[in-house]
């Protein structure tokens, strides 16, 4: 009956066309009468009839829609759609790769908000920068500075485990599930729950800690003893209450990030860096000797409640209101904490990397912890800006993609990520390495900031600069497991990462000092990128490597332009202006100005399509 009535509203197909000839390379000729009709809008016989018989198509055609449409909105009403047989049917296989489009309007918020996020994390990373010269030219990289170092490592790792990222990596893809299913009442009851539980949770182990310092600091610095071991504890317990602060902070930014709400999240940093600044300008002067430190980390507490009241803030802006529910044994809660285990193992495995570096440091010098810690901050503005924006903005997409079990699209947005990531962080890697020299003397030499301090800090940076893309890439790649929520797997590269480190770093501080030490972190960098790449491969049959390598291979091309434009630029520059602030600014600014100018005409002469799918985006914003 329906097939029936449905022939009746769209009337008998037309016959379809004689096949191609490919003897003569042509269809069958038209006869000249079909073709006249071929235009005719086709009317049913039941309408035409209706209508009168004789159909005056410039009159009667807008009769016709009315009457169609009319006869098509009944059959709505009377025929049901099988909608368990409608999902049922498998979408077509793609028959290539996935190519994703010119433009559309959800690229384009996506994109957006890359730019916005990575523009807005510059401004922070900048600002950190800044903290990082005043805090330099204070106490320099002496004793003080590296009691400092390992003091707020610590906390830091603690929330590593338990706080920030680590809960917000296993939040986001439950509470964006449960948003996605419609469950607004059950995620909104997760969220609440979990900010109550994370702040009494960690509000416990901090007063613990504060207890046990003198007890569970000297672990972390073997190296240290006597006034600076001291010192080193009580700073360790001024900043442990950040980590209850973070912690609530991980929880609102995951809310905020699983309705795609990124600009709080990026800028709280800035005014964490801001706030940091004018507390130390202003309090280090009541203070005397070694103890001018204690202007810095009182600082880092203020400045990471503001951090926390600027996200929390923007809440308003979401349909997410805190109730009053604290129901820690629902499901969610529990899936949440499953999950949030082997995360807190992976990214406590990443942080205790990072905090090996510095126990490592202890046993080169009492300067090597804080010298190791000043090139990780300018390793960490490219690193920021770029990959962290990226992976930080495409993982609720991913998660979402994820959760609805689309494969090919999540593949692509992961692989298309990835190579946008070596697009902007391989110049970067070869600008640092080539210049990593005059970067630490104009960032840091100046105050208690001497040429010798000078030359460690960029001893470690160069060292850091060959794991900016692997790092990079070993972020996306697991976001895109967590998102998969299959943490597991990173937590397991995470550990082996780990072992990597620890074996080359005692095989190398003693033989390269500094060097070896950073070093050590780069090859385990680089050992977990190949295992996550060969795991993920094969989960999601495929990874476009073929397109990854081939875009690799033309950025290296460009990148080594790059470098060689911006060391001769800079030489030349350097011999004759010489090495005053406003000398150094000129001939740094003018070969990195020159260097990214030559690689930019470089990439587009060779045609990165990822540098063109920047240049859409910046055209498009534009």
């Amino acid at each position: 009956m329906t097939d029936r009535r449905d022939d009746e509203i769209r009337g008998k197909p037309p016959d379809p066309p004689e096949p191609f000839d490919p003897s003569t390379r042509e269809f069958p000729a038209v006869d000249p009468e079909e073709e006249r009709d071929a235009g005719r809008p086709f009317i049913p016989p039941d309408l035409e009839e209706e209508m009168g018989g004789s159909l005056n198509l410039d009159a009667d055609l807008e009769k016709a829609r009315d009457l169609e449409a009319d006869r098509i909105e009944h059959r709505h009403e009377a025929v049901p759609m099988d909608t368990s047989t409608f999902m049922a049917i498998p979408a077509p296989s793609p028959s290539g790769p996935f190519e994703p489009p010119e433009f559309d309007e959800k690229e384009g918020r996506l994109g957006r908000s890359t730019a916005f996020f990575s523009i807005a994390t510059a401004f922070s990373r900048v600002a950190g920068l800044v903290r990082e010269i005043v805090a330099a030219s204070y106490f320099g990289i002496t004793g003080p500075m590296s009691a400092f170092t390992i003091a707020f490592q610590v906390p830091n790792l603690v929330r590593s485990l338990f706080a920030d990222a680590a809960i917000q990596a296993a939040f986001v893809p439950v509470f964006t599930e449960e948003l996605e299913k419609g469950n607004k009442k059950e995620a909104f009851r997760l969220a609440s729950t979990l900010i109550y539980l994370v702040t009494l949770v960690l509000g416990a182990i901090t007063a613990l800690f504060i207890l046990l310092a003198p007890l569970i600091t000297p672990i972390f610095a073997p190296g240290f003893s006597g006034e600076i071991l001291d010192l080193t504890v009580i700073l360790s317990q001024i900043l442990f209450p950040i980590l209850i602060l973070l912690g609530a902070t991980g929880m609102v930014v995951g809310v905020l990030n699983s309705y795609d709400r990124f600009a709080a999240f990026a800028i709280s940093p800035f005014f964490w860096n801001v706030v940091i600044i004018l507390v130390l300008v202003l309090l280090e002067p009541a203070f005397h000797g070694n103890d001018r430190i204690y202007a810095y980390a009182i600082g880092v507490l203020a400045g990471t409640v503001v951090q926390l009241a600027i996200p929390a803030w923007d809440l308003r802006h979401t349909p997410f209101r805190l109730t009053r529910d604290f129901d820690w044994h629902i499901p969610e809660v529990r899936r949440v904490l499953l999950l949030m285990l082997p995360v807190t193992l992976s990214l406590g495995l990443i942080n205790f990397d990072l905090l090996l570096n510095s126990i490592v440091g202890t046993l080169v010098s009492t300067e090597a912890p804080a010298a190791i810690d000043k090139a990780f901050r300018i390793y960490m503005l490219p690193q920021g800006i770029f990959s962290v924006a990226v992976a930080t903005v495409t993982f609720p997409t991913l998660a979402r993609f994820a959760a609805r079990q689309e494969w090919v699209n999540l593949r692509a947005t992961m692989a298309n990520g990835m190579r946008q990531i070596l697009l902007l962080l391989i110049p970067a890697a070869a600008a640092v390495l080539v210049l990593s020299v005059p970067m630490t003397r104009l960032i840091y030499q100046r105050g208690a900031f001497d040429a010798h301090q000078s030359h460690l800090v960029a001893q470690a940076l160069f060292w850091f600069a060959f794991s900016l893309p692997f790092n990079g890439l070993y972020l996306m790649l697991t976001r895109t497991f967590f998102s998969l929520q299959r943490p597991w797997v990173p937590t397991a590269v995470a550990g082996s990462n780990l072992v990597v480190d620890i074996i080359f770093s005692f095989a190398l501080y003693s033989p390269f000092g500094i060097g070896g030490v950073v070093a050590a972190t780069v090859i385990a960098t680089i050992s977990s990128v190949v295992a996550e790449v060969v795991i993920l491969r094969r989960q999601l049959d495929g990874l476009e490597l073929a397109r990854l390598m081939a875009t690799a291979a033309r950025v290296l091309v460009a990148a080594a332009a790059l470098a060689g434009v911006s060391y001769l630029v800079w030489y030349g520059l350097d011999d004759a202006l010489g090495r005053s602030t406003i000398a150094q600014i000129v001939s740094l600014g003018t070969a990195l100005a020159a260097g990214f100018a030559t690689y930019f005409g470089a990439v587009m002469a060779l045609r990165v399509p990822e540098a063109r799918q920047i240049m859409r985006l910046a055209r498009h914003i534009g």
